[in-house]
């Protein structure tokens, strides 16, 4: 990736072009995010906390910063800058958008910044298809899958399970949002794969009927409180953080992919921290579950909560400007970097 002494150069790659690059990818997005997250196992990443900016006018919404450095092949550094804003639902936006810097290792210089709401649900939902994969291998083999939110993150875990082999017997669909729901299984019916498909009025008769569970809301605050209605061990993909109370987060086999990074910001896992005063509960990263470090008990509901690293964004960046340029598509601003003569020049 690096350019290493070349004149610097700027390219911006819009949201089009970064869907056109990983669409009908996902077996190579999830090989490439578990190469990512070995790297981070072993020590050759560098991802610092997120910062989050918080409005004291706008409670419910905030802007979150993650940088971080890759090493291994792809050598890159980089920034994501993305925000979260519920309000824009109502107003008929998604909630989230966000741009990424990709920096070279070599230099400091950046050289892209991609639309990267798409790179940001492509890096999440391989994350969570490759724990599906990693976490089952020595457990039952789901067939019934239920999704609790049914926004673009749950739209892209779907299409990520299917595109990496999954199939489902049956299928659970959960919204608040009734008309959420409804596109959400009418999604599922084109898309096919999902066997017979239920809309559920209660996420409790979801979670009891469901294998694999799959929370991906914009919850802000636990509001799945009943230990029991996972007596039957599900999987659960815990995408959104903050769904579950510590009752049943203490209850659980819990795999983070960082412990540092998730047990903050209230995530569910910190608030079982704060409970009890340690992290005890935490039985492995993803990280190391990959390495083969870690037995993970089988008699009690695994949950797999990811904050979601920097470095993972910067892995799938890296792709889709590789692929742009293969493509002969980049779009370079010309005269970006107006004075690069240390000296000054005519």
């Amino acid at each position: 990736m690096s350019k290493g002494m070349a004149r610097p150069s700027f390219a911006v790659i819009s949201g089009a072009q970064v869907h056109d690059a990983l669409r009908g990818q996902e077996k190579k997005i999830v090989e490439l995010v578990e190469e990512t997250y070995r790297l981070h196992g072993a020590g050759q990443t560098v991802n610092p906390p997120s910062y989050f900016l918080r409005f004291q006018d706008r409670p419910t919404s905030r802007i979150i910063a993650l940088p971080g450095s890759l090493g291994g092949r792809m050598r890159l550094d980089g920034m994501k800058w993305i925000s979260s804003f519920p309000g824009n639902v109502a107003d008929g936006l998604p909630r989230a958008s966000a741009v990424l810097v990709l920096n070279d290792y070599d230099t400091g210089y950046p050289f892209a910044c991609l639309e990267s709401s798409i790179v940001s649900a492509t890096r999440t939902a391989a994350s969570a298809a490759l724990a599906a994969d990693v976490l089952t291998r020595d457990r039952h083999r789901p067939t019934r899958i239920g999704f609790v939110g049914t926004g673009l993150i749950a739209r892209y875990i779907h299409t990520f399970l299917a595109g990496t082999g999954w199939s489902f017997e049956d299928t659970g669909v959960y919204d608040v949002a009734a008309e959420s729901a409804e596109g959400f299984r009418s999604y599922l019916d084109r898309t096919g794969g999902a066997g017979r498909v239920t809309v559920h009025e209660r996420a409790e008769d979801l979670i009891r009927s469901s294998d694999l569970v799959v929370f991906a809301t914009v919850a802000a605050a636990p509001h799945i409180t009943d230990p029991s209605w996972f007596a039957h061990n599900p999987l659960v993909l815990h995408v959104s953080l903050r769904d579950l109370s510590p009752e049943i987060i203490l209850s659980a086999t819990n795999v983070v992919d960082d412990i540092e990074h998730c047990l903050k910001a209230d995530t569910s896992p910190h608030l079982a921290e704060q409970r009890v005063g340690h992290r005890d509960f935490v039985h492995a990263t993803l990280p190391e579950v990959l390495a083969g470090q870690a037995v993970l008990p089988e008699d009690r509901p695994l949950v797999f909560s990811p904050f979601g690293l920097g470095v993972l964004d910067l892995a799938v960046g890296g792709f889709v400007y590789e692929e742009v340029q293969r493509r002969g598509e980049l779009a370079v601003v010309d005269g970006f970097f107006h004075d690069l003569d240390r000296y000054g020049g005519d």
